[in-house]
């Protein structure tokens, strides 16, 4: 390197600088004169702050040497009128030069959703009142990240500068108010526009080990973002502005790219209005404004509910629409609006929810658009387009546009109709129709596939919409999950489990009326004292240490409770899972519900009896143990899961609905013949759990917890119901397993199950899927035990199934099931339909969500039993000669 240049400060105010160092001539001057000039490789400071430019830029510079970086030259410079020479700001420009090269700050790229912005290189302004080891700190260390960084010495310079530059961080030095206000300044920045995306930093004095660090409340109050503790290491200030780059100011970076969106929003032709999740309006765009006849400012801030409502509307619309987008999911359909005028206008509406912080839906975003179907929105569409286009080809390149998007959202039948077609006289007969299918005011998700398919009728050759005819047939059937199973060549077994588990059986029309012996045991004082977890016998408390075990045997603790498996299962699976604490009920409150629960099933029924709620039980508590069902419930999922099981077959009479409603009991003509046995079960248990302080377990929860829980539990046990089976199973399959499946498979998931439950607890809606499909499967998960729990459960059931037919048979009742008449049954052959019919494609659903190997290798084993049997022509439940042994 050369020697250094000289400087020269006139008694005028103006510097001359001589660099030795420059090339061709040997005393090249460069003036400053009225803050504007070049330097080179110099940074220029001088005591007489008021005589050169307040703020010195430089894009880079060549890091300082391993010593204490080259201090710069000072010059006093004289005469009043340098001192009075007002300095301008920015106004010295100066590029250091290494070795001939400079060096330059890349871009970067960064990506805010879908789209990808170039962040150019991070200014900075350092506000220091004097040059010291802090300031050099700072801009070396800038120096070192590449980024611009401009320096200023007082408040007036330092505001004139950050409004000419808009820099991304700002430094201000708080360590001395001797010589200005650092929160002063700050103020004055955060004042005016441009600050509100810078991040702005206060460098505070050290403290020393005695002392208290002081809050940083006044700091934030006065419009800083963070405090930097003093410290000169040139690594220290580097780090801190990197952390700030890739922290708040690649936020803001982020934030700021939103002007981009609002001024799209602005232009864009639909009218789109976004809310909170109370529903205050938070932004409108001006084709909404034009559309409703309000201006924003008597909107923002508003609530839709203080805004008139139009009477076209059904009464119940508006809690339709609250209640399906508060569950995550988008609606669509027509709605009525009113004006400010007063007018009523047909809207095509689709309110997307957003997710937002906490993971919650925090917006509701409504595009809006006018129904050009309907007449009394003509004139309202055309001054509403008339701005927008101007001369003939325009005003038909938009009707060319609404014609191409007729499709899709099912709106202009006029249009749809009017062009050219395969079939003229069917598209003449469907007008009708499909125009009253539009000017629907709710539309169900059905609804809209029948407009789609109603609309692609319309340009459709004949055959296509022939078939498309009998599509719209079958989706207007009730029975949209059901199989519908062949009229000839039909397996009775199948058939027979379908009628009496999937039917209500068919009513008789002489009066009859069967009432089954109920043993209601609503009193409690006949009941002994219970045990503690603690006082169980050892031969009890042995087996229960294995009740984790998907192989765990019922029977034996049947066996050894006499007949009371639920009570001591229960106390160790509510244990397990903090069912008390959730509760904030006592043990010895929950070990009397567990009794008087128990009490309530009929241990003279062969099947269901309280082993099998403890089996239920078992099965559940199995499940939620299961690392993916576990992370896509919460505690009171769990808890009413429990519950759920424990109750799901209180006071079952050993017979079917079917049953109860040919015999015209008193619980199917209380419930309508609709899902009895499930009502009963569910209403009895509350009951029964109400009826006596000593065991109601809900009695310590708020109103608000215990509503929450008992729909959870009604819903699950209303789920084990067998009419809406296939239901159930296909809405799990489509609604968890095929996204699941979806995210798995695609090149951008890193398939993680965190991702993947977080998506879940999302949407209440999966969580119920989940819990619905848990129960069922727990319920019927007697073909996935082991082969020998697996033929103890058949035989039960069958012996079940047995009673009820002789039964019907004394009774002169329908017979629902004749295949199971105890003199001809099969039972290897009706467990192989029920296990072909109902458990195959729901077990491979569940398994494919919760991962259950040995369950599926059960269910193989099993089967593989059943059809040995019943190639052997063998009815009963094993071989005659196993039966010998």
């Amino acid at each position: 390197m050369g020697c250094a240049p000289s400087i020269h400060v006139s008694h005028s105010g103006v510097i001359y600088c001589r660099d030795s160092e420059e090339s061709n001539s040997p005393h090249q001057t460069t003036t400053i004169s009225q803050g504007t000039a070049t330097l080179h490789g110099l940074f220029v400071k001088t005591d007489a702050a008021d005589s050169i430019p307040s703020v010195l830029a430089y894009q880079s510079r060549e890091p300082p040497p391993s010593a204490a970086p080259r201090r710069k030259e000072r010059r006093e410079s004289g005469g009043a009128s340098a001192r009075s020479r007002t300095p301008h700001c920015c106004s010295v420009e100066a590029e250091t030069q290494t070795s001939s090269s400079s060096v330059k700050a890349s871009t970067t790229e960064v990506q805010v959703g879908p789209m990808r912005l170039t962040q150019y290189p991070i200014q900075v302004l350092l506000i220091f009142a004097k040059e010291d080891n802090q300031s050099n700190g700072f801009w070396w260390a800038c120096d070192r990240a590449g980024y611009r960084c401009n320096i200023a010495w007082t408040p007036e310079s330092a505001l004139e500068c950050f409004l000419d530059k808009h820099q991304e961080i700002i430094v201000i030095d708080h360590r001395n108010s001797r010589y200005f206000d650092a929160e002063d300044i700050c103020r004055s920045i955060r004042a005016v526009e441009p600050s509100e995306h810078t991040v702005i930093l206060a460098v505070v004095p050290r403290i020393s080990a005695d002392q208290e660090e002081t809050s940083v409340l006044p700091l934030l109050d006065a419009g800083f973002d963070r405090q930097f503790m003093e410290n000169s290491s040139v690594t220290a200030c580097y780090n801190e502005l990197v952390q700030i780059e890739h922290g708040e100011v690649r936020s803001q970076f982020k934030l700021r790219a939103c002007n981009a969106v609002f001024t799209a929003l602005d232009h864009c032709q639909e009218a789109v209005e976004i809310t909170s999740e109370d529903h205050v309006i938070q932004y409108v765009n001006p084709a909404f404004e034009q559309m409703m006849g309000y201006r924003k400012g008597e909107l923002i801030g508003k609530e839709l509910t203080e805004l008139p409502k139009s009477d076209k509307n059904c009464a119940d619309l508006l809690d339709n629409i609250n209640t399906f987008i508060k569950k995550g999911k988008e609606w669509q359909g027509v709605y009525y609006a009113k004006r400010k005028s007063g007018d009523s206008i047909q809207q095509h509406v689709k309110i997307t929810p957003v997710i937002g912080q906490g993971g919650k839906i925090r917006h509701f975003v409504s595009l809006k658009r006018l129904h050009c179907t309907n007449e009394n929105n003509k004139q309202v569409y055309k001054s509403h387009h008339e701005e927008k286009y101007t001369g003939d080809n325009s005003q038909s390149e938009s009707n060319s546009y609404k014609c191409k998007n007729r499709r899709k959202d099912s709106v202009d039948v006029k249009s749809i109709t009017s062009q050219s077609s395969d079939a003229p006289s069917l598209q003449t007969r469907r007008y009708s129709s499909v125009a009253r299918i539009h000017s629907m005011t709710i539309e169900a998700p059905i609804t809209k596939v029948i407009n789609i398919i109603n609309a692609a009728q319309e340009n459709s050759p004949i055959t296509v919409a022939e078939a498309l005819d009998r599509v719209l047939e079958i989706l207007r059937t009730t029975e949209l999950y059901s199989p519908q199973l062949g009229t000839k060549d039909e397996d009775p077994h199948t058939s027979d489990l379908v009628g009496g588990l999937m039917t209500d059986g068919l009513r008789r029309l002489s009066g009859n009326e069967y009432v089954f012996s109920k043993n209601m045991n609503l009193s409690h004082s006949h009941l002994p004292v219970p045990n503690t977890i603690s006082d169980v016998p050892l031969c009890i408390a042995q087996l229960l240490d294995n009740e984790e075990s998907w192989d765990f045997n019922i029977f034996e603790l049947e066996a050894v409770t006499n007949k009371r498996p639920l009570v001591y299962l229960g106390l160790k699976v509510f244990a397990r899972f903090g069912v008390s604490e959730f509760l904030n009920c006592s043990e010895v409150t929950l070990r009397a519900w567990l009794q008087v629960i128990e009490a309530n099933y009929h241990s003279s029924n062969s099947y269901h009896n309280s082993t099998h709620a403890a089996d239920v039980l078992h099965a559940t508590a199995f499940f939620l143990g299961k690392e993916r069902v576990k992370g896509s419930l919460d505690h009171l999922d769990e808890v009413a899961a429990l519950i759920a099981a424990t109750i799901h077959d209180v006071d079952h009479p050993g017979r079917t609905n079917s049953f109860l409603c040919n015999a015209g009991s008193e619980l199917a003509v209380l419930y309508n013949d609709t899902a009895v046995l499930e009502s009963h079960h569910t209403a009895l248990a509350f009951q029964l759990t109400t009826k006596d302080s000593k065991c109601n377990i809900f009695k310590n929860i708020d109103r608000n917890r215990y509503r929450t829980l008992r729909q959870a539990i009604i819903d699950m046990v209303l789920a084990t119901e067998m009419t809406k089976h296939f239901e159930h199973v296909n809405k799990f399959v489509n609604s968890i397993n095929k996204p699941m499946a979806s995210e798995e498979t695609s090149p951008h998931s890193e398939g993680s199950d965190t991702d993947c439950t977080a998506n879940i607890k999302n949407f209440p809606d999966n969580q119920t899927l989940i819990k619905r499909m848990m129960i069922k499967c727990a319920d019927v998960a007697n073909p996935c035990r082991p082969l020998e729990l697996c033929i103890e459960w058949a035989g039960r059931i069958s012996e079940e199934y047995f009673a009820q037919t002789d039964e019907e048979k004394r009774q002169g009742l329908p017979v629902v099931m004749p295949v199971f008449d105890r003199n001809t049954c099969s039972i290897p052959k009706s467990q192989i339909s029920f296990i072909d019919y109902f458990i195959t494609d729901m077990f491979d659903a569940w398994d494919a969500f919760a991962h259950l190997p040995v369950l599926m290798q059960h269910l193989a084993n099993n089967y593989k039993h059943w059809k040995t049997l019943d190639d052997l022509k063998c009815k009963s439940l094993r071989l005659p000669s196993e039966n010998n042994n």
